[in-house]
């Protein structure tokens, strides 16, 4: 399958934005990438968009910017022409498209210094920012349980999230309810409970879908890092080596488990 320049442009995107998820993409079938990287550039177009710009007022534009988008394509309305734009619409079916608008409201949080309020409103961030990306990209590919790719997503977004910690820290944020070691354990094993939820429901995510979940591949080690050294998240050192990320991976698209 050759890609055209739109398509080219978000691999591209990704590999220099998102190495990681190019490389699970990387690792999937050559027909699945068609997919996943205009999701994937979105996804970084979504994350970066609150931080180009010292102005709350812009970033609410940025965000409002791709939600319009997506509102084009679930409404069947004439499409922007932009890079990422014009192969979502290719690729995301309207209900998906009209369902991503959470994935972009959530990050509003981004824009600014509050703290999250409560649990519920950091699981909803999780949810609806890494979950809800996940279960675009696995129904876009084939036939998927979306309360169990949710979960697996949300697993992934705290593995992500914890490894974020000190950038967020840096950039002026309150990206944890409880910094403490107990705190950190905590939320990680929330990720390894909803991680082994997932797990237990495999059947309901269909061998077409799956490619999309190799982005989650670093997600039960990272959490199990966190929930052993707790102290690894303050001093950014959550992480595997490349060796064993790349192993990891490579398992996990040749076995499709998850």
């Amino acid at each position: 399958m050759s890609f055209d320049p739109d398509l080219t442009a978000c691999a591209a995107l990704v590999e220099q934005a998102d190495p990681d998820r190019f490389l699970a993409a990387m690792a999937a079938p050559v027909a699945a990438r068609r997919v996943l990287f205009p999701l994937y550039a979105l996804n970084v177009e979504v994350a970066r968009a609150p931080w180009v710009t010292q102005e709350a007022m812009i970033a609410e534009m940025r965000l409002q910017w791709w939600r319009d988008a997506l509102e084009e394509i679930a409404g069947g309305k004439t499409i922007r022409r932009h890079q990422v734009v014009s192969p979502l619409a290719d690729i995301l079916s309207p209900e998906l498209a009209a369902y991503l608008d959470q994935y972009i409201s959530v990050r509003r949080w981004d824009i600014y210094k509050d703290p999250f309020e409560d649990e519920a409103h950091l699981t909803t961030y999780l949810e609806h920012s890494a979950g809800a990306l996940m279960v675009a990209a696995t129904q876009s590919l084939g036939p998927a349980d979306a309360d169990v790719v949710r979960d697996y997503g949300y697993a992934v977004g705290v593995a992500n999230w914890l490894v974020a910690v000190p950038k967020l820290e840096a950039r002026g944020r309150i990206p944890l309810l409880d910094g403490t070691a107990a705190g950190v354990r905590a939320l990680a094993r929330t990720g390894l409970d909803r991680l082994n939820r997932a797990r237990g429901k495999r059947d309901a995510v269909s061998a077409a879908a799956r490619p999309a979940l190799l982005a989650g591949w670093q997600a039960e080690a990272l959490l199990k890092q966190a929930v052993a050294q707790p102290e690894r998240v303050a001093d950014g050192a959550l992480g595997q080596s490349e060796f064993r990320k790349r192993a990891g991976l490579m398992w996990q698209a040749a076995t499709g488990r998850w």
